[in-house]
């Protein structure tokens, strides 16, 4: 099994969203982080002064699937949270060595 976090702008959450249950994730946790790349944030202006804002707002999307799903699920969170533009994000790819479904019981596979 393998986890899956991307870093995405907020924005895109329902396309990245819309385009995950086409390639068969059924469930997902998303987090709003903040943070900040290469960049280092931007410069802003409050009140006739600037200040660079540090860490972005960005949202965090994590799936947990089944190996065979793992690149399609990198493939379509790239695809539809592409802007061409800096700050699009990051997707990590992890590996996964038990699941436990609290509730049943079940392990691995059978408690994605």
């Amino acid at each position: 099994m393998k986890k899956i976090e991307a870093i995405i702008k907020p924005y895109k959450l329902d396309e990245v969203k819309d385009r995950l249950r086409t390639v068969g994730v059924t469930g997902m946790t998303i987090t709003e982080v903040k943070g900040f790349g290469r960049t280092g944030g931007k410069t802003e202006v409050y009140r006739g002064s600037s200040y660079v804002a540090d860490f972005v707002p960005k949202v965090m999307v994590q799936v947990v699937v089944p190996d065979p799903l793992a690149a399609s699920v990198v493939e379509a969170i790239a695809a539809a949270a592409k802007t061409e533009k800096i700050g699009d994000g990051k997707i990590f790819v992890s590996t996964i060595d038990e699941v436990v479904r609290i509730r049943t019981g079940e392990r691995g596979e059978d408690a994605i």
